[in-house]
């Protein structure tokens, strides 16, 4: 990317199932769902917001193996996006086993998301 112009945080959370991908994506949503760029397009080369860059970079705590990147990037509705892996989010107890919500374990899984937009 070689201009930045904005960067939306976002956390997301699986509670129960052990399941990275689902805390990723709500971690992207969470991002992205609370905000309105209605200039953007000034900003972009061509104008256009096909011509946009976006780069999501996920702090994981586990699974990191299992992430579906395919899922997360869909979450972006526009441009070309890429997406960058770092440890960190939280991996803790949920207090409570669930098999029924297909838990494996207590722990509960909580994603930090930034994403970047530019051009």
């Amino acid at each position: 990317m070689e201009k930045i112009i904005f960067i939306q945080t976002g956390v997301g959370i699986d509670t129960h199932g052990q399941d990275i991908t689902k805390a990723a994506k709500r971690a992207v949503k969470n991002a992205i769902h609370s905000n309105s760029m209605p200039g953007l397009n000034a900003y972009l080369p061509g104008e256009s917001l096909d011509r946009m860059k976006v780069n999501i970079v996920l702090a994981i705590p586990a699974d990191q193996t299992l992430l579906d990147q395919d899922q997360v990037k869909a979450e972006i509705p526009y441009g070309e996006v890429t997406l960058e892996i770092v440890d960190g989010g939280l991996a803790t107890t949920s207090g409570i086993i669930l098999r029924e919500q297909d838990d494996t374990n207590d722990l509960m899984y909580i994603v930090n998301a930034a994403v970047q937009v530019g051009y």
